[in-house]
């Protein structure tokens, strides 16, 4: 199966409009890897997690500050979901087409059927400015909280803002 790159995604923002600041940068597996390196952008630092419920049928992609560290057993009890676990790489590549290291706030434009549950932290409805990965870890673009919205509608999401518990 070949993934879809940062070239097809642009040119679904493009369709709407939507335009963004561009880096490239070393690739970066992980959040730890940027703070690292000593990595600079604008906007706000996110964490992209994966995950299914304990029966495989519920799939969600997380988005919260890149320094949070979530309770995963308490979260799922909040949210009334059988016991949340990250997803295989195999799962990965099915549902939202990108590599690990690549998920972000845009790889929700590959679930074509709406499978996979678009969950925000409730912390991150102030920030006007998103880091996103285009499909591909060395390149982040900043994109206004605005032309997110209007990009997960058009692609038949609508995200659910959640207080998300820490460890």
């Amino acid at each position: 199966m070949t993934l879809p790159t940062s070239i097809d995604v642009a040119q679904s923002l493009a369709a709407l409009e939507i335009t963004y600041l561009s880096y490239e940068h070393p690739p970066l597996a992980n959040c730890d890897v940027a703070k690292s390196i000593g990595l600079e952008r604008k906007g706000v630092g996110l964490k992209n997690l994966f995950l299914r419920d304990n029966y495989g049928k519920r799939h969600f992609l997380v988005i919260t500050l890149a320094e949070k560290q979530l309770d995963l057993k308490t979260l799922s009890k909040q949210q009334g979901v059988s016991r949340l676990g990250f997803c295989s790489t195999e799962r990965l590549a099915k549902y939202l087409k990108v590599k690990p290291g690549c998920v972000s706030a845009l790889a929700i434009n590959n679930d074509e059927s709406q499978q996979v549950e678009l969950w925000l932290d409730k912390e991150l409805e102030g920030a006007t400015l998103w880091q996103c990965h285009p499909f591909e870890n060395d390149k982040t673009w900043v994109i206004k909280l605005s032309d997110l919205q209007r990009f997960w509608s058009h692609t038949g999401h609508r995200p659910s803002w959640v207080s998300l518990p820490t460890r």
